[in-house]
């Protein structure tokens, strides 16, 4: 038998897709369904049941599932027991993440990552959507939403604050913004309703006496540069909006708002040695960055 197939066993048996675990692998689906092909023959068993919905194991599968587990352990254990573990760590991570924290924090703070464990792939998806860990889209997502059932393991990654911006333009055309009743009279720019990923999202329901919404976008970098050139009023990330100098906080006192990123990922993914250093970077990096998550917060 050869021994690393059971790799590829375990991936599949997670994922229930060969796409998906060729992803995690770094290799291309064929290889997967190759190496799979070549277990089942050695163990003269079937270990999937192959169907439009993907791969489910077998009796027998289920059957090898722990023991493979159980090997993956003590490799792990043998692997960060050993002298320059970080040099031997290798294989894809997939982060999913909200556009802007994805786009403004993430992108840069996971060159560390890369620079800490130079084999370790890691895409990272900014969107201005949910991303779906039930769909295999991502191994490890930062979200708004903390879903209330699931395989999942959950844990909040950081508060951070919101406030109420103008372009300097805008405020040098229409005169400065003194309290909420003046509100009423001006522009905003804000999310798509029925579009919107999160209801956590529906900020000008809470701002007393707000106009017309005069640009809507799904994305909120583009709501940014929109209130950068004037187009109204809206409520940005202080982590983005903060390092723009195109832009003015308006009633910092009166108009605050402040949300929570959650971090999920699937349980079956917990003790793989990629994903965990992964999951606590992503934490260590947050925690590093509490004075542009939360200023003028007590920390």
């Amino acid at each position: 038998m050869d021994w690393d197939n059971l790799r590829y066993f375990l991936e599949l048996s997670r994922a229930g897709r060969l796409t998906t675990a060729a992803r995690r692998l770094g290799v291309d689906h064929t290889t997967v369904s190759r190496r799979i092909q070549a277990l089942e023959k050695s163990l003269d068993t079937q270990l999937f049941i192959r169907d439009t919905t993907g791969y489910t194991l077998t009796e027998a599968g289920r059957g090898l599932l722990p023991q493979v587990e159980r090997m993956e352990g003590a490799g792990v254990s043998i692997e960060q027991a050993l002298p320059h573990s970080s040099d031997r760590l290798s294989g894809q991570v997939r982060i999913g993440a909200t556009e802007g924290y994805g786009t403004v924090m993430l992108a840069g703070q996971l060159a560390g990552l890369s620079q800490r464990y130079p084999h370790l792939h890691v895409d990272l998806l900014a969107l201005p959507r949910a991303v779906r860990l039930s769909r295999h889209e991502a191994d490890i997502v930062i979200t708004l939403e903390r879903p209330e059932r699931g395989p999942f393991i959950i844990s909040k990654l950081t508060d951070y604050v919101l406030k109420l911006y103008a372009g300097k333009s805008y405020v040098e055309q229409h005169g400065p913004v003194l309290s909420r009743e003046d509100l009423g009279r001006h522009k905003f720019v804000s999310y798509i309703d029925d579009l919107v990923f999160s209801k956590e999202l529906l900020f000008l329901d809470e701002i007393a006496g707000s106009g017309l919404v005069s640009l809507r976008s799904t994305s909120v970098l583009a709501q940014q540069e929109a209130i950068a050139a004037g187009a109204g009023i809206g409520i940005l990330p202080a982590f983005s909006a903060d390092q723009d100098s195109r832009l003015s906080v308006i009633l910092a006192q009166e108009v605050r708002f402040i949300r929570t990123f959650w971090m999920l990922m699937p349980v079956e993914l917990k003790d793989i040695a990629r994903m965990r250093v992964t999951w606590d970077y992503l934490r260590e990096t947050a925690e590093k960055s509490q004075d542009r998550l939360l200023p003028d917060s007590a920390n």
